[in-house]
């Protein structure tokens, strides 16, 4: 049976090695007028103004968005599951799941199939804008798996069995996989 095509973004499901599984979050400024959408489940870089915002490929990643609250024109407390772009509040802070060695879920993309020896490979982030509706990510992993340089480290597959069919051609694509972030802000010698 295919996999079905279900963006959720990157999912936390605990950390790497056998420490207490947190998926704990920090929180991080949203500077007021922080231009691009952010959606729970969204890689975000930490911007050189002391605030975030949302990663694209090739981008440092701090972590995965879960959230944010701010305070709004009107004065009242929002919690929210995604930041609105261009949003004016002084008090923004996001959710963000930054320890180094967290785990993800995330689903493949359309291109390329997924076969077992991916593991080990490293893949860049596919953004597309996420759903103002469910404030859900539509965040996905590029289908170039290779052993250069890139975002995330792929550990393995998830056990979802409408989504873990590896092989060749079609059937393949869009396998939900586990994945570290390679190219972590924390895990790096220089700031931004």
């Amino acid at each position: 049976m295919a996999n079905i095509n279900a963006k959720f973004g990157l999912r936390p499901i605990g950390k790497l090695g056998s420490a207490v599984n947190s998926t704990g979050t920090t929180e991080y400024d949203i500077l007021t007028g922080t231009t691009g959408s952010i959606f729970t489940g969204d890689p975000v870089k930490m911007v050189n103004t002391g605030g975030i915002a949302v990663a694209a490929a090739g981008d440092l990643l701090l972590g995965v968005f879960q959230g944010c609250r701010y305070t709004d024109s009107a004065g009242d407390v929002i919690y929210s599951s995604y930041w609105p772009t261009t949003t004016a509040s002084a008090d923004a802070v996001a959710f963000v799941v930054d320890d180094p060695d967290a785990l993800f879920e995330v689903q493949s993309a359309a291109t390329g199939s997924v076969v077992q020896t991916v593991v080990g490979l490293n893949a860049d982030i596919v953004y597309t804008a996420g759903s103002t509706t469910t404030g859900r990510s539509n965040v996905d992993l590029s289908g170039t798996m290779a052993t250069g340089t890139a975002q995330c480290r792929i550990i393995g597959f998830s056990n979802d069995p409408e989504n873990n069919a590896l092989g060749t051609g079609s059937l393949s694509t869009y396998v939900n996989m586990i994945v570290k972030i390679n190219e972590h802000l924390y895990a790096q010698t220089t700031g931004v």
